[in-house]
């Protein structure tokens, strides 16, 4: 029961001929009926206006010989379209010359029936034709169901790799008092500057292509060096001192080294690293540890770890600088309340050319309305302890 189910689904075949002799026509539809569902049409414009009727042809027996539109011409408009431009088409003709053959070859059509008609050799052909046709599009739609099925695992491994990245971020974070929304407030004031400057001239290639979107994937990891700092000195209710503030500094070298030792050993595992999948990955880690390394450096050169200055300092490193100390400015720390929005901008501004890279102050300020909006729709819930 099963099988006749199926069977009965199964839609019969539509093969449409295209003749204007009625002759010819009622030979082919005799023929090909007991096998086949057969429309017929008289002109070159009937036929493509079936061709593209719903449920389309399988395949088109046509006849090149006729007024007004010829079978070449039938084709060719055949082929332009999307609709129709895979029906497989059989050409008839009388006409026996290698050069007519070529040409109808040359324009798309799969065969040649020669007129007058020799039914084995018909029924053969079609059948040939239409095997091929259900093979072409049991493969496409194989391919099309490989296609999304390699787009959704691509979608799932960068979901996978986004929340393993942020799972790690957000536990160097939940060692420290300060934390909140800090991490995705901060992302998000990467991407505005990063978006801004896309097409600057001295950031255009630091932020072409792909470049763009690890940097911003990477920014969660800025302060991962915080899990190597003690608790006494991470969990202080309080200011550090000097000697305090200076172990506190060795995050970004911890991260660093980190993010580096990591890019070691999984080079010494992966052994090639030249293909297109393995270099991006290490691209990704490389800016990670720029960022890790350089969100403290300042443009005067008077940061830290490394004191660099101006252009040494690698433009996510210079990104996430400002990103971090807004963010630090507009959040509540054990040792201040939260500024107002309006202070922190003035002293961003009063940064231009010291601490923070001057066309980057400028995109800020292009963009405050956005960190604005950022900081208040992610701002940290206050809880008042009893």
């Amino acid at each position: 029961m099963i099988t006749s189910s199926l069977a009965s689904a199964t839609p019969v075949p539509i093969i449409l001929i295209v003749d204007d002799t009625p002759q010819n026509l009622t030979i082919l539809g005799e023929l090909l009926k007991p096998q086949y569902q057969v429309r017929v049409a008289t002109s070159g414009e009937i036929a493509l206006r079936v061709a593209q009727s719903t449920p389309r042809p399988d395949l088109i027996l046509l006849d090149i010989m006729m007024p007004d539109m010829d079978g070449h011409e039938v084709l060719h408009r055949l082929r332009e379209s999307s609709d129709t431009k895979n029906i497989p088409v059989i050409f008839i003709t009388a006409m026996s010359s290698s050069e007519d053959e070529e040409l109808g070859l040359d324009l798309g059509a799969v065969d040649y029936i020669t007129k007058p008609f020799h039914p084995p050799v018909v029924l053969a052909r079609v059948h040939t034709q239409r095997e091929l046709k259900q093979a072409r599009d049991r493969l496409s739609e194989q391919n099309n169901w490989l296609e999304r099925e390699v787009a959704r695992r691509m979608r799932e491994n960068v979901l996978i790799q986004d929340l393993s990245l942020k799972a790690l971020a957000i536990l160097a974070e939940t060692r420290d008092q300060e934390t909140g929304y800090h991490i995705t407030r901060t992302q998000m004031y990467v991407r505005i500057l990063a978006e801004k400057l896309a097409d600057h001239p001295r950031f255009r290639e630091a932020l072409a292509a792909t470049a763009f979107e690890m940097i911003v994937k990477a920014a969660p990891l800025h302060d991962v060096g915080k899990i190597g700092i003690p608790d006494a000195i991470l969990l202080k209710p309080g200011r550090l001192d000097a000697e305090e503030f200076s172990i506190m500094k060795t995050h970004a070298e911890i991260g660093a080294q980190a993010i580096a030792k990591a890019i070691s050993e999984a080079t010494a595992m992966t052994g090639d690293v030249t293909t297109e999948e393995s270099a991006g990955a290490f691209r990704f880690m490389q800016i990670a540890k720029d960022i890790a390394l350089t969100h403290h450096e300042k443009w005067d050169g008077s940061g830290y770890p490394r004191g660099l200055a101006g252009d040494a300092i690698p433009v996510a490193g210079r990104l996430m600088a400002l990103a971090d100390v807004f963010d630090a400015l507009t959040c509540r720390r054990v040792y201040k309340p939260p500024l107002p929005v309006e202070e922190a901008d003035r002293i961003i501004v009063a940064g231009r050319g010291t601490h923070f890279d001057p066309d980057i102050v400028d995109a800020y300020i292009a963009c405050r309305e956005r960190f604005a909006e950022t900081a208040a729709r992610f701002a940290d819930i206050e809880t008042e302890v009893l």
